[in-house]
């Protein structure tokens, strides 16, 4: 009997080892009917999406454990082509940015690897991974075939990537199985020869022997074909699983199942509610998954940090990312296993494939607070200037090689008489304006300010802007993001304008050196400044810096960039890592572009995510505003049917104008008083889709943004996921709701498309309906 049970063990233990250990000697990875075969067998992936940027290099492996123990046998990476090609032929892949160390503890961990090396990757990574320094082009195009410039500096970073991982497929006995032909292009374009030419361009670079994959969502996936690439789709929590294959499967009946990104949370925008989804929604479509055996990775599996400048935006409208990168994932920002960690493991154990164990859950790493300090020195940004540019007209941070950061625009405004404006075109990212050094106001591109009234002067006066970038945008068509101005400052004095020239432009760049040589004093400064203070520790580990006191800006400790920081929040903490700590002193350095409340900072062992200033809130609707429509004739009333696909109406006739109204009178449920609409599509004479990039709400009745980031200008920001939704919180305000959109210049629309939430849930899917069109504005 004794015998007997060591020979189970025995065996036990080998399909242990052999379904753990990964890579050493050739395999094989490819399409068979309706699954993928691994080494000939059939194989679920179940990837967990990791950004090595986003982990501290020491932190890897501990968060590629926790991958483990929560039941997946694949790592899921973006690469980030502006990480590793900071300047036009300087690559980096080591320390921090060595990918292929980050790989290669993947595989020491049993587990196989996905590869997404772009060239985009979207991510909430500034310009979605692709390098500012393109921007230097003043006629660059993007992710198309139109620019060679484009294509050939691509080549060049996949050639190099591929030195890196190429030697990893699992057909040369690493542990990559799939490499990623760009990212979502179906949301961007759909000119097929672009896709062909990088399919191309990852091959020849060296991922020859691997499959391909590309992804889209299940709504654009067919706007083309890509040959010799298996197709995969994107959406996240709480969606219909089956309805979202069903056009899938009908195109690709024999194809294998995977959603390449199954969305666990959400990202955070600056002045937004912090974004969760429930475990019971997202667990839900996990587990449809997993009884249908559709492969999936979990984008995000742990989030990280976007330390640094690497957060990015969004557009339209503009709407930068937070420093924390917590996507309310399994894993939490700091390494914590999560409600929805236990959750998964628990869902999973019940799928492991043969010989598969789960993972031991590893150790937690140590959190520490740190008692409040005060940063007792300060260096004021205008007695610290740089050497200066001199520049006729006004150009983008940019065109002076700098890459992230502030920049300060320095002229000269001849004398003001009542009622003159200064006219900017266009801020990039948040601003505020002094003359003769004293502030006059604040310009932010979120709400899409580019004015402001001068005070009256007399004689010539010094007039300085200073610009802060927050994020280059990252999705859409908007990507060409550059910083500062980015075209010319007038002033306006009711009947003419004059442009500003002859500027002095100072930079200034991220890079701790830069930092440390202001020159710091004792004393509260005027304005913009930098702070520094020191805290000393007898144990290190990680912890969150209490910033809520501060106004706006960024955060160093020990020469570590922690990121972006913004009173409005909702984030009010940044995490730093216990591997940037050091026993004994420490040092903080604080540049705030804005003021702060006090000077003291303390180290907490919770974030604070969610705590959101009510008097930066973005609203669309004036107190005591209201639409009036009285004798206003709609361009359509109509009615939707009860699906969850895309509607397209269209008019009887040809409507120009430049204000778009749309008027929900019901929804689907007789007693439902909500609307909530995912996107909005204008329609030109041919059917086109009319360009959205200079659209803006400028009334919506209702829209709940206490409870979560239901606003009305998730209607045409690009995702399919988010909605405006009106509110349901604190009120539940009835039919009929409106919404109108300043569509920013004259066009003609033919019709319309309207796309309910995506979710199971069916609140507030519209029924009945009007449409409204006019050239002036509406009544208010």
């Amino acid at each position: 009997m004794r015998k007997l049970y060591f020979l189970v063990l025995l065996l036990l233990l080998t399909l242990t080892s052999q379904a753990q250990q990964i890579g050493g000697k050739p395999g094989d990875f490819t399409l068979g009917n309706k699954e993928f075969l691994l080494n000939g067998k059939p194989f679920v992936i179940r990837a967990a999406e990791l950004h090595y940027p986003r982990i501290p290099r020491e932190y890897w492996e501990h968060r590629i454990k926790l991958s483990k123990a929560m039941g997946m046998n694949t790592i899921c990476i973006y690469l980030f082509w502006n990480l590793h090609e900071q300047k036009p032929g300087e690559y980096d892949f080591k320390g921090q940015n060595d990918v292929a160390e980050f790989v290669k503890l993947a595989q020491k961990n049993g587990m196989y690897c996905i590869v997404r090396p772009g060239p985009y990757v979207c991510a909430e990574w500034d310009m979605g991974g692709l390098p500012w320094w393109l921007l230097k082009k003043e006629d660059v195009q993007v992710r198309t075939l139109q620019d060679p410039y484009f294509m050939e500096r691509t080549k060049l970073f996949l050639k190099e990537a591929a030195k890196q991982l190429a030697p990893m497929q699992i057909q040369n006995g690493g542990n990559i199985i799939m490499v990623q032909v760009e990212n979502e292009y179906a949301t961007f374009g759909n000119e097929q020869a672009y896709m062909e030419a990088t399919r191309d361009a990852v091959r020849q670079a060296g991922f020859d022997k691997v499959q391909l994959f590309r992804c889209d969502w299940p709504s654009n996936f067919n706007k083309y074909k890509l040959d010799g690439v298996a197709t995969t789709l994107n959406f996240g929590a709480g969606t219909n699983i089956d309805n979202s294959f069903k056009a899938f499967q009908e195109a690709y009946p024999t194809a294998p199942l995977m959603c390449s990104e199954y969305w666990s949370g959400w990202f955070d925008h600056w002045g937004r509610p912090h974004e969760t989804r429930s475990v019971s929604s997202f667990i839900g479509s996990l587990k449809d998954m997993m009884d249908r055996k559709i492969s999936f990775s979990l984008y995000m599996a742990h989030g990280g940090t976007s330390f640094g400048q690497w957060g990015g935006a969004n557009a339209p409208p503009y709407s930068a990312m937070a420093t924390s990168y917590d996507y309310n994932a399994p894993v939490g920002e700091q390494g914590n296993t999560t409600e929805k960690f236990f959750a998964v493991r628990d869902l999973l154990k019940n799928y492991l494939q043969e010989g598969e164990t789960l993972g031991e859950i590893p150790a937690p790493k140590t959190v520490i607070t740190i008692p409040a300090f005060t940063l007792e020195k300060s260096a004021a940004l205008f007695s610290n200037l740089p050497k200066a540019h001199k520049t006729e007209r006004i150009q983008p941070m940019e065109n002076f090689d700098q890459g992230w950061g502030r920049i300060l625009y320095r002229g000269t405004v001849p004398a003001s008489a009542s009622g003159q404006r200064l006219v900017i075109t266009d801020v990039h990212d948040w601003a505020t304006v002094f003359v003769n050094g004293k502030p006059i106001g604040k310009l932010d591109r979120r709400r899409g300010d580019s004015s402001l009234k001068l005070p009256t002067f007399t004689g010539a006066a010094q007039l300085d802007i200073l610009v802060e970038a927050t994020g280059r945008v990252n999705y859409g068509k908007a990507i060409i993001d550059r910083k500062g101005i980015t075209e010319k400052v007038e002033v306006f004095d009711g009947s003419k304008t004059t442009e500003l020239k002859n500027w002095l432009v100072y930079n200034f760049p991220v890079e701790y050196d830069f930092q440390k040589k202001a020159r710091f004093r004792k004393g509260m400064p005027q304005g913009p400044a930098w702070y520094r203070g020191t805290f000393k520790l007898d144990q290190t580990g990680d912890t969150f810096l209490d910033v809520s006191k501060w106004g706006k800006g960024m955060v160093w400790v020990n020469g570590q960039n922690l990121g972006r920081f913004w009173k409005i929040g909702p984030q009010q903490t940044l995490f730093v890592p216990g591997v940037w700590l050091k026993k004994g002193k420490n040092e903080v350095i604080v540049l705030d572009v804005d003021k702060p409340e006090a000077l003291t900072m303390a180290g907490l062992k919770e974030p604070i995510l969610d705590a959101l200033r009510p008097d930066e809130s973005l609203l669309h609707r004036a107190k005591g505003q209201q639409l009036d429509l009285t004798g206003e004739e709609p361009v359509l009333t109509a009615s939707f049917p009860a699906v969850s696909a895309w509607q397209e109406a269209r008019f009887d006739k040809v409507v120009q104008g430049r204000y778009f109204c749309f008027e929900a009178l019901s929804a689907q449920k007789p007693d439902d008083p909500f609307t909530s609409v995912a996107e909005l599509e204008l329609l030109d004479e041919k059917g086109n889709p009319i360009s959205r990039l200079k659209w803006k709400v400028v009334y919506a009745d209702s829209e709940e943004v206490t409870s979560s980031n239901n606003a009305a200008d998730r209607v045409y920001d690009q995702q399919e996921s988010t909605f405006w939704h009106s509110q349901y919180g604190a009120a539940k305000p009835k039919h009929p709701h409106h919404l109108v959109l300043d569509l920013g210049e004259h066009v003609t629309v033919k019709g319309f498309r309207y796309l309910p939430r995506s979710d199971k849930n069916t609140a507030g899917m519209v029924k009945d309906y009007r449409i409204y069109m006019k050239s002036s504005p509406f009544k208010m």
